[in-house]
C-alpha cells in the first residue's frame, strides 16, 4: 500500500531548499569560470548541470508552479500538471530535439493600446528552456554590460531609473531616447546562434526552438527570424543578441566624459552634453543594429534635452513609466555637484502623465463595474491595484502625484456612493461610507480593512545595484541585504539582513563575505522575550557570544 501511494506524494516531499542550493553551487562555479575566461571548465560544468536531477526538478517547478503563466496552455491544451505528472516530466530527457510549435496569443502592451504576440510553448519545451536557462544565464551574467537592466537577475526598472539620475544629476545633457523596432520578432537566428557560441547539443536545441514555428487559429506559420516571446529563455536570448551595444559606443568615444548608454531590454538611452556626439552615436547604433537585422523605430526615437525646452514647450523625456527632467530653481532648492557647488537647476523624476492616466482609468473601470457591490468587496479589488502602482513609483519624487491621485480616487468613490443613495443627503452618505470618527476621511466599512490611499505610501530612495555585480558572484552579504533572499542563506537570515540593511545590530558594522553570523532574541526568552519577528535580530558570532554572556549575568543578578 505504501509503495502504491508513494509516487503521489514524492513531489511534495522534495527538499526544495537543498535542490536550489545544489543547483546554485554549480551556477556559481559556471559564473566564476566565465569571469576568468576558462571556457573548457565552464562547458564541463554546464553539461554537469544539464544532467543534474536537481536542475531538472527546479526547471519543472519553475514552469509548473512558480511562473505567472503556468496555467497558459500550449498547442497540446495542457494547462497544469499534477504532482505525479511533474515528477514524471522531471525524469524524462528534457533536451531531446522533439520540439513542437508554439501557440500564438495576443496581449496588450504596457502603457499602450497596441497588442503584442506571445508564442506559448508546450509544457515540456518550457521545462527544457528553463533547464537550459539555468546553465546559460550564469555564463552570460559574467559578460553582460553594467548598464543593461532588463530581464536580468537582481536588476530592476528602479536600477535603470537610478542609473539615469546619476548620469544627469550634475550636468544637463542631450538624450537619444530610442526604441528598437520589433526587436523580438526580427532578431537574426544565425547571428544570434553565432554570438551564443555554446556547446553543439544546446545550439541544435535552441535552433529548433527558434525555428519551431507558430500555430494561430489552426494555421501554421514558419519562423525565419525573431525569438518567440512567451518562451522562458526568450528574454535571455534577446539580451545576448543586444549585448555589445554599450561597448561599441565606448569604443567610438574612449575618452573620459564620453556618452553613457543605459538599456532596458529593447529600449535604450544615450546621454551626452554635445548634440553632435548624440547624432554620431545614433548613426553608430543604427549601423550596429543592421548587422543583426534590426533597426530603430523612427516614430519612437527622438532627441531631447534634460533641461532645455523643445519647440512644443516640453522638456525631458519619458522612460519606463517615469518622466525625467531638469528645472531651473532658486539658490535654496538647487541641486549641487559632487563638490558641493550649486548648479542652478534640479533633476526631478516623477510618474509620467501617461502612467497616471492609465492608473486612474483602471481605478475608474473597477468602480464603474461594481456599482452594486458591497463596500468591503470594492475595497478588496481596489487595494492591490493602488498598492502595486504606488509601490512601483515610491522611489522617485511622487508625493504631489500621490496626493493628486488620492484626490481623484476620493472623487470617484464619492460619485459611487452618491449613485447608490440618490434620495439621501450628502452628510448621510458620508457617514455611511467614510469613518470620520478616525479624524480623517477613511473609506471603510464598519468591519473590515480600510481603503489604501496613494498618499499613504512612503517615498524611499532606491539604491542602484553596483556595476557588474550578479547574484551568482556568491556575495550573500550584499545580495541577502539587497533582495531579502539568497540560496545559501536561510529565509530568516536573508530577511533579517535586508531588515538591518546588512549591518550587525550590536557593532553596527557591515556583514562581509565569510563572516559568521547568528540569529538572536533582542529580549532573551528567559527574560520574558518571545519569538515574534520584532524581537529577532542578526549579529556577528562574536557579538552574539558577548551579548549572551551579558544576558546570562543579568539573569543571575536578578
Amino acid at each position: 500500500m505504501n509503495t502504491a501511494i508513494r509516487p503521489m506524494y514524492e513531489w511534495k516531499t522534495i527538499n526544495w531548499t537543498k535542490v536550489q542550493r545544489n543547483v546554485f553551487k554549480l551556477q556559481k562555479r559556471i559564473y566564476q569560470a566565465s569571469m576568468r575566461g576558462d571556457i573548457i571548465s565552464m562547458r564541463k560544468l554546464q553539461k554537469l548541470l544539464l544532467k543534474s536531477k536537481a536542475a531538472k526538478l527546479l526547471a519543472v517547478r519553475k514552469v509548473t508552479q512558480d511562473n505567472q503563466g503556468k496555467k497558459t496552455a500550449g498547442i497540446d491544451g495542457i494547462r497544469k500538471l499534477t504532482p505525479v505528472q511533474r515528477m514524471k516530466l522531471s525524469n524524462q530527457d528534457l533536451l531531446e530535439a522533439n520540439v513542437k510549435p508554439t501557440r500564438r496569443i495576443w496581449i496588450p502592451k504596457p502603457n499602450s493600446d497596441e497588442k503584442r504576440p506571445l508564442g506559448i510553448p508546450v509544457m515540456k519545451d518550457r521545462a527544457a528552456q528553463a533547464l537550459v536557462k539555468l546553465a546559460l544565464e550564469p555564463e552570460w551574467e559574467a559578460r553582460f554590460e553594467p548598464n543593461s537592466y532588463g530581464f536580468r537577475l537582481g536588476r530592476s526598472v528602479h536600477d535603470a531609473i537610478e542609473a539615469i539620475f546619476l548620469s544627469i544629476k550634475s550636468k544637463p545633457k542631450y538624450v537619444l531616447d530610442a526604441d528598437i523596432e520589433k526587436c523580438f520578432d526580427k532578431i537574426s537566428h544565425e547571428k544570434l546562434l553565432t554570438k551564443l557560441n555554446t556547446i553543439p547539443s544546446l545550439r541544435r536545441l535552441i535552433r529548433a526552438w527558434l525555428k519551431a514555428g507558430v500555430l494561430e487559429d489552426n494555421v501554421f506559420n514558419q519562423t525565419e527570424q525573431g525569438t518567440p516571446q512567451g518562451g522562458v529563455i526568450s528574454p535571455l536570448l534577446a539580451n545576448i543578441a543586444l549585448h555589445g551595444m554599450e561597448q561599441i559606443v565606448k569604443e567610438k568615444f574612449p575618452v573620459r566624459g564620453g556618452p553613457i548608454l543605459i538599456r532596458y531590454a529593447d529600449d535604450f538611452l544615450i546621454f551626452h552634453k554635445d548634440l553632435a556626439v548624440i547624432n554620431h552615436c545614433k548613426a553608430t547604433i543604427e549601423l550596429w543594429l543592421t548587422d543583426i537585422d534590426l533597426n530603430l523605430k523612427k516614430e519612437k526615437t527622438r532627441i531631447a534635452h534634460t533641461l532645455l525646452q523643445d519647440e512644443h514647450g516640453n522638456r525631458g523625456f519619458d522612460f519606463l513609466g517615469m518622466h525625467i527632467g531638469q528645472y531651473n530653481v532658486g539658490k535654496t532648492h538647487t541641486g549641487k555637484s559632487n563638490y558641493g557647488k550649486p548648479l542652478g537647476f534640479k533633476t526631478f523624476i516623477r510618474p509620467s502623465k501617461k502612467s497616471q492616466k492609465k492608473q486612474h482609468k483602471a481605478i475608474q473601470n473597477i468602480v464603474r463595474r461594481n456599482r452594486t457591490i458591497e463596500q468591503e468587496r470594492l475595497i478588496e479589488q481596489l487595494n492591490p491595484v493602488i498598492r502595486g502602482w504606488s509601490k512601483f513609483h515610491s522611489t522617485v519624487v511622487s508625493k504631489k502625484v500621490f496626493s493628486n491621485m488620492s484626490h481623484k480616487l476620493f472623487q470617484s468613490l464619492r460619485r459611487w456612493a452618491n449613485r447608490r443613495h440618490p434620495n439621501k443627503t450628502q452628510t448621510w452618505v458620508n457617514r455611511k461610507y467614510w469613518r470620520l470618527e478616525t479624524g480623517r476621511w477613511t473609506f471603510a466599512a464598519r468591519k473590515g480593512k480600510p481603503l489604501r490611499l496613494y498618499s499613504e505610501t512612503p517615498i524611499i530612495r532606491h539604491i542602484k545595484v553596483k556595476e557588474n555585480r550578479s547574484p551568482y558572484d556568491g556575495d550573500w552579504s550584499y545580495w541577502g541585504a539587497r533582495l531579502g533572499r539568497y540560496p545559501t542563506l536561510s529565509n530568516r537570515k536573508a530577511m533579517l539582513l535586508r531588515k538591518q540593511k546588512g549591518r550587525c545590530s550590536i557593532c553596527k558594522l557591515q556583514f562581509t563575505l565569510g563572516d559568521d553570523m547568528d540569529t538572536d532574541h533582542i529580549i532573551p526568552l528567559h527574560l520574558g522575550g518571545n519569538d515574534v519577528w520584532a524581537n529577532v535580530q542578526l549579529l556577528h558570532a562574536h557579538c552574539h557570544i558577548t551579548k549572551t554572556r551579558n544576558d546570562s549575568l543579568l539573569h543571575i543578578n536578578d
